[in-house]
């Protein structure tokens, strides 16, 4: 990303779009269906239907940015498509992702809840 960008959310558009879009269109998706604001401090990740590209669309200062990363070998880890449209990740979240861990099959410990000792 641009060099000193304030990220504030980071969403993930669990639908995969068609990467002959650029600028406009993508932020015309996340106007009309995604139904968020562009212009804020967010970052948009969207994936091809093969999940071997990544586009993040963002706006800075004065105008939109769009960063793109391709995989030669292997594809990125993506959410199933399902009732949300979007996942929200952390910066950090999204460093992985571009890494290539997957989010998804790690989940922590799970939480047990005692009544009792004995």
């Amino acid at each position: 990303m641009h060099p000193g960008v304030a990220i504030g959310q980071v969403y993930l558009c669990c639908v995969p779009v068609d990467f002959r879009k650029q600028i406009d269109g993508l932020a015309a998706l996340v106007q009309s269906e995604l139904e968020l604001d562009v212009f804020g401090d967010t970052l948009f990740v969207f994936v091809n239907r093969q999940r071997n590209r990544i586009k993040i669309l963002y706006w800075h200062r004065n105008g939109f940015c769009l960063w793109q990363k391709r995989l030669e070998k292997e594809r990125f880890a993506w959410p199933a498509p399902g009732a949300q449209a979007t996942v929200t990740l952390t910066p950090k979240e999204l460093e992985w992702l571009l890494e290539g861990f997957d989010l998804w099959a790690n989940y922590p410990h799970k939480t047990l809840k005692y009544q009792s000792v004995m």
